[in-house]
C-alpha cells in the first residue's frame, strides 16, 4: 500500500489594515528579510498576500510606508534581538 506525501509547502496567507495608498511590504526568515522583495496588494485598505512556505516556523514583519510593523492579528510574537518582536508563523 502506497503511502501519501504530506506537502512540504502550504500556501499561509497574511494581511494588514493600512491607510489607502500605503506602500506595504512582507519580509522574514523565508525571503532573508528583504524588505522590498513581497508587496501586499490593497483592497478596501486592507493590503494582503499570499505565500507558499515551507514546513516550520517562520518570522516576519509587516514593512508600512518604510515602518516595521509586527502582526497585530498574530498572537505569537518573539524577541528579535534588536529590542523588538517578531510575529511568528507555524506551517504544518
Amino acid at each position: 500500500m502506497a503511502k501519501s506525501k504530506e506537502p512540504a509547502r502550504r500556501r499561509v496567507s497574511f494581511e494588514i489594515k493600512a491607510a489607502a495608498g500605503s506602500e506595504v511590504f512582507i519580509a522574514g526568515t523565508f525571503n532573508g528579510w528583504r524588505p522590498r522583495q513581497k508587496r501586499l496588494r490593497e483592497k478596501s485598505g486592507v493590503y494582503r498576500i499570499s505565500l507558499v512556505l515551507p514546513k516550520g516556523e517562520h518570522e516576519y514583519k509587516f514593512i508600512v510606508d518604510d515602518v516595521w510593523h509586527v502582526d497585530p492579528e498574530c498572537p505569537d510574537w518573539i524577541p528579535n534581538g534588536m529590542g523588538s518582536l517578531n510575529s511568528v508563523v507555524t506551517v504544518k
